[in-house]
């Protein structure tokens, strides 16, 4: 689809990550994450929501985390199949859209890690045109830490430059960003932590979506609602459909792409289910045939 053919939206979820609300509580990450039924009533509610809307979105979007057990750890194969039990219910016309994130290949990523996450989801990064739009799926723990994978990073380096290469000669209408890692939470030279890439990296990166011209990086991680901009790139964090680490409300972002612009608002999954997308969005994309 490398024609423009007018507006649409898709729908950007992130860390459903079925197992961290019971680890979180009883303030054991690493192995108290042995029930998930809240995660799970809350993806149901997530794909209800989905599927009722009208018109349907292109898409559905989830910016990592899938679920909370680490590569090799104990409840990891059962949380993942609870979640495709509840994925499968997705309207059949809307495709899903998958995103790697640090619980789903690791802090510090194992080529044998990756593998095994593009056995059950699909490819750690690759591209997608939807009407003359342009998407890039990233890898971001290559940006992270890929110490024990550095020919992997490389790969998706070379791999970048070729797609936004093909982006620039195909005139797209907007290229759009998708990785689980924000590259940054509120301003682009605050300083590193867990929830934010380093600051070299983060400025290179930066500089050559700036460069190519992107429009928007949404990404999830942070389990709150952030984002800010750097040189016209506006970088979208969204809070979590699972467990909220601030005042956020689980939820999803509905997200409009107009000929000029891109335009998004965070919903809660009550709100989302109960009203639908309000009146001043939906008048933006035109009613389907």
């Amino acid at each position: 689809e490398y024609q423009w053919k007018g507006p649409f939206y898709f729908i950007q979820g992130a860390d459903p990550q079925f197992g961290l609300m019971k680890a979180w509580t009883h303030g054991d990450t690493d192995n108290g994450d042995d029930e998930w039924g809240e995660e799970i009533k809350l993806a149901e509610q997530a794909v209800q929501a989905i599927n009722k809307l009208n018109p349907k979105p292109k898409f559905f979007v989830v910016c990592g985390d899938l679920v909370h057990g680490m590569p090799g750890s104990r409840w990891k194969k059962n949380q993942e199949q609870d979640l495709k039990n509840v994925l499968k219910n997705t309207d059949q016309d809307i495709p899903l859209v998958f995103v790697s994130g640090n619980h789903d290949i690791g802090n510090t990523p194992t080529r044998e890690a990756i593998d095994d996450y593009c056995k059950n989801w699909g490819d750690d990064y690759f591209s997608f045109w939807v009407g003359g739009v342009f998407f890039l799926v990233l890898n971001s723990q290559l940006y992270f830490d890929s110490s024990k994978c550095p020919e992997l990073r490389q790969a998706q380096d070379a791999w970048l430059d070729e797609q936004l290469a093909v982006a620039e000669s195909q005139k797209c209408k907007h290229i759009i960003v998708f990785q689980h890692i924000p590259l940054f939470l509120r301003n682009p030279d605050e300083d590193h932590d867990y929830f934010n890439l380093d600051k070299s990296v983060r400025q290179e990166i930066m500089e050559k979506f700036h460069k190519a011209g992107i429009k928007a990086v949404f990404s999830g991680h942070y389990h709150r609602n952030a984002g800010g901009s750097y040189k016209g790139l506006e970088m979208v964090v969204s809070s979590a459909i699972g467990c909220q680490l601030g005042k956020d409300a689980h939820g999803l972002r509905v997200v409009v792409v107009t000929e000029e612009k891109v335009v998004h608002r965070y919903y809660s999954l009550n709100q989302l289910s109960s009203q639908g997308i309000e009146k001043e969005l939906l008048d933006m994309i035109p009613k389907q045939k």
